[in-house]
């Protein structure tokens, strides 16, 4: 997986890039992520509550996951992005499984009906 972070406004130290790093690594095990392509920015004229936000795209097969936080400090941000991406991968698992469910029990239904 290749994790592209791209700062805007904001000057990346080494414990941030570490903590985006290892977050969007601890994410690859819900699903088969591509890239990552997240976006860290400080606007200063914001409420101080929503200095720093981030923004995260996923590159997974099938549609794409995004999502987009904001906090008072960039390790805020961060955890929040993540765990909305975590909450949005469990949830396209949990689709996929069903759909295949769903499938398998139609075909035994039809092989009852059949067998009957």
């Amino acid at each position: 997986m290749q994790i592209h972070l791209d700062p805007r406004n904001f000057r990346f130290t080494a414990p941030i890039r570490k903590h985006a790093s290892e977050k969007m690594m601890g994410l690859r095990d819900l699903a088969n992520i591509l890239t990552a392509h997240v976006i860290l920015s400080e606007n200063s004229g914001e409420t101080p509550d929503q200095r720093f936000t981030v923004k995260a795209h996923l590159a997974v097969p099938g549609p794409d996951v995004h999502a987009q936080e904001s906090g008072h400090d960039p390790f805020v941000a961060l955890n929040k992005v993540c765990d909305r991406l975590a909450r949005q991968l469990r949830k396209r698992h949990t689709v996929l499984i069903d759909k295949r469910r769903q499938k398998v029990q139609r075909v035994v239904e039809m092989e009852k009906k059949l067998g009957a």
